[in-house]
């Protein structure tokens, strides 16, 4: 919230991973105080464990389920869902994304000051 707050024409991007033994009511519940916190972007991964020394998984989540929680995100307004077994917060697909939309939306501010200039 307090990145919202500071900076508003930045997006703010948040990555869960899941397999961990997360309820549907907590992923829920995750998704939208997300989205109340101003978070404009998410990816959704499958959590792989690491080594030994770390949490094991609990669930491998379906391609289904990863397409499920796509639509709810989406649902919930988000402007970007990335969602799948191999997603990882650096997902690229959603960098481009990101990429395009950042120089739309500093267009889209240049010709509205340019237009204001004008009117002066």
């Amino acid at each position: 919230e307090y990145a919202k707050k500071a900076r508003p024409d930045i997006l703010s991007k948040t990555s869960i991973m899941l397999g961990l033994g997360e309820t549907k009511e907590e992923l829920w519940q995750t998704l939208k105080d997300c989205r109340n916190a101003g978070v404009e972007v998410v990816t959704l991964g499958q959590y792989l464990r690491p080594s030994k020394k770390h949490l094991k998984v609990e669930q491998w989540v379906t391609p289904e389920e990863f397409d499920y929680w796509k639509q709810e995100a989406e649902s919930l307004g988000f402007l970007y869902v990335a969602s799948g077994p191999l997603v990882r917060s650096s997902y690229k697909a959603g960098e481009f994304y990101l990429e395009g939309l950042l120089k739309r939306r500093k267009a889209e501010a240049a010709a509205a000051e340019a237009a204001v200039k004008q009117g002066m």
